[in-house]
């Protein structure tokens, strides 16, 4: 039984711009509606839900592949579909799971059902669905400890702030830190800040010394450029459209090989209702040594000890 914590560049060009013009009339439409604002949850401590459901450290398979899932769940509203599609092949049995757009009931729910531990951390209460919103990462391994990066550049409508989830996970006896992001849309902020935003977690994780994983919905195709230019493998490019004509969900690696056979990843198509994102996935090679997390805590760094 676990014990449960309490608070603490695809499609025709023509076609994006039809879209991102239908967007834009949206955008203005709201701003003349007024719409209501966010209510921002910037204490770097909290609120944290977690919970420990997995059963155990799994040593077997020293060298078998890690599977890492990110799935954006709108609103989590669909959380018995999604689930059905977690346990689905080719996402069945993820070590990693970055989920975005959660609540605290949604996260719960999903991390019970597969027996992962998950930690997760709200950003804002959101002005449509008046529940917690924000992003989580589920885990098969120990979440050692956890913290919330809060990201520059609030929402132009509604004042709505992003944050990431980060938290340091022992996968077979190796530190791993992971990120679950969701950055903000492309019609709320420009893309220089939302590069602003990217460059906000490389700089929590780059005192990190052991592998580094971040995966979500960025809202944009070109932001891996970003994160490669930065050192990391883009393992989820070219996979296809995640949302609409649109390549917004990915999954970036530092410090892991691609698996013996030669790269594996992913978007799923049959979603059967579960989210306006289809879910990405992609397996890590397993070969580094053990190390140890840093013992000085990095200026950057926004966390909270389990």
């Amino acid at each position: 039984m676990g014990k449960q914590a309490g608070l603490q560049l695809y499609g025709r060009v023509a076609v994006r711009r039809r879209t991102l013009a239908r967007w834009a009339g949206a955008l203005a439409l709201m701003a003349s509606l007024g719409c209501a604002q966010a209510s921002n949850l910037m204490d770097p401590l909290g609120p944290r839900f977690a919970a420990d459901y997995a059963a155990g450290p799994d040593t077997a398979g020293a060298a078998a592949a890690v599977r890492v899932v990110s799935f954006n769940i709108r609103f989590a509203e669909e959380i018995d579909r999604a689930t059905e599609i977690l346990e689905r092949p080719p996402l069945a049995g993820a070590d990693l799971i970055a989920l975005q757009e959660m609540d605290d009931r949604g996260v719960d729910r999903i991390a019970r059902a597969l027996h992962l531990d998950y930690v997760y951390y709200p950003a804002t209460v959101h002005p449509t669905t008046g529940k917690l919103f924000g992003p989580a990462i589920l885990s098969r391994w120990p979440i050692e400890r956890s913290w919330k990066v809060i990201l520059p550049h609030p929402s132009r409508t509604r004042g709505q702030r992003r944050t990431a989830t980060a938290a340091v996970l022992r996968i077979r006896g190796v530190p791993v830190l992971a990120y679950a992001v969701h950055l903000e849309t492309p019609v709320q902020i420009t893309p220089g800040e939302r590069e602003d935003q990217a460059r906000t977690i490389l700089r929590d994780a780059a005192g990190f010394p052991g592998p580094v994983v971040i995966a979500g919905d960025f809202n944009g195709e070109g932001i891996g450029l970003t994160l490669r230019r930065a050192g990391y493998q883009w393992l989820t490019e070219g996979v296809g459209p995640t949302v609409s004509f649109f390549n917004w969900d990915h999954i970036f690696v530092r410090g892991l090989p691609p698996p013996r056979d030669g790269p594996a990843a992913g978007v799923v198509r049959r979603i059967d209702g579960a989210s306006d994102h289809h879910p990405v996935w992609a397996l890590l090679g397993w070969t580094p040594a053990p190390v140890s997390p840093p013992t000085a805590p990095r200026a950057v760094s926004l966390r909270m000890d389990r």
